[in-house]
């Protein structure tokens, strides 16, 4: 049987949000492997972001914010985001000595002994005051269903799968999705593709001009609110609109930014609009459809509310003030993802050093 470990905090994911809380704790005097655990279930360093598309390079990323006490200079635009990110969060994770143990998955977080959580693990079991929960979407494509989806004779892939745009080469392709994935998915695919159909459920919202501070701050609000309510988190960039560049302005000009609403049913050979008549033939149903929030191996906890997600007050839990969630809601941006690392270590030293008191 395994030797439970003990340490003040753990945290889970070493991503964005993850490396900032990590950084924060070290900063302020955690030492890493006797007070604080980063746990990470990826092979290497990079977060999310090493399982990007090659195609997706750096230059066509939006808003990537570097990580608390170095940044990220020099980069080439032309390069595979995917690279540049884990060569930058590798060198991140050495200079800061934060020393993430990878790859180790946790499997659950439990109720232990004296005030403590249980942090089951493939790699033993972690006992500990706080936790930091860092373990964003990317694990978590969200699938939609449709009538019919089943019977699809082509090939149906989620943005998590996908790879590039060679691959669709001669193929009719169906994108399902508004966001800026979907726009981006679609603007490759069309000098590919023998032909492409953009679906959405609600009509695009495409922003002109700069995203100024008050507009950011109005955005993040607004999901904000829903956590609060314990709602689960809507994206930033679902409520900022996509910004409008040249390659958008292009892509509406050449019709490959044509948004259709949302079919009714797939069928063997594509999907259908049962109002109108209408069928489109399909290759090729790629879900550009999003994620949602990894926190399965919370359920022992019965953190979550009746509206399905987790109520939470800047970055605690309201349930448990143990537990903190960056990178969560609002924090679910690479700036946003720094602000609540530093804001999470900054609560739990605060609970801490209450508990040290009252003891």
């Amino acid at each position: 049987m395994n030797k439970v470990r003990e340490v003040e905090v753990v945290v889970i994911g070493a991503g964005q949000a993850g490396l900032a809380a990590a950084y924060h704790l070290r900063r302020t005097g955690f030492e890493p492997d006797r007070d604080a655990v980063v746990l990470d279930h990826s092979p290497g360093p990079g977060g999310a972001w090493q399982f990007r598309w090659p195609s997706l390079t750096f230059g066509k990323v939006h808003g990537m914010h570097a990580l608390p006490g170095m940044e990220l200079t020099g980069a080439d635009p032309a390069r595979p985001s995917a690279e540049v990110v884990r060569e930058y969060f590798d060198r991140y994770e050495r200079t800061f000595d934060l020393r993430v143990r990878r790859p180790v998955d946790v499997r659950a977080v439990r109720e232990g002994t004296g005030g403590r959580l249980l942090v089951e693990t493939s790699d033993g079991t972690w006992s500990t005051r706080a936790l930091i929960n860092a373990t964003g979407t990317w694990d978590r494509p969200f699938w939609p269903r449709y009538p019919g989806q089943v019977t699809f004779r082509g090939r149906q892939l989620h943005t998590a799968q996908y790879t590039g745009p060679e691959e669709f080469a001669g193929q009719r392709v169906v994108v399902v999705g508004g966001g800026a994935s979907g726009t981006q998915h679609l603007l490759e695919l069309a000098p590919y593709a023998a032909a492409t159909t953009w679906v959405t459920r609600r009509p695009p919202v495409f922003r002109e001009g700069p995203f100024d501070q008050d507009a950011g701050r109005a955005a993040v609000a607004l999901v904000e609110d829903r956590v609060r309510q314990g709602l689960p988190p809507r994206s930033v960039v679902s409520v900022t609109g996509l910004p409008v560049n040249d390659a958008i302005r292009q892509g509406l000009a050449d019709g490959v930014l044509d948004r259709q609403p949302m079919f009714d049913r797939i069928t063997p050979e594509g999907v259908e609009w049962l109002g109108e008549g209408r069928r489109v033939a399909a290759d090729v149903i790629l879900w550009a459809t999003g994620f949602r929030a990894a926190l399965d191996h919370l359920a022992p906890l019965r953190l979550r509310e009746p509206g399905g997600g987790i109520r939470v007050e800047g970055t605690r839990a309201v349930a448990d003030a143990r537990i903190h969630l960056v990178g969560y809601g609002p924090s679910a941006s690479t700036i946003g993802a720094n602000r609540a690392g530093r804001a999470a270590v900054r609560d739990i030293r605060r609970l801490l050093a209450q508990e040290a008191i009252a003891a």
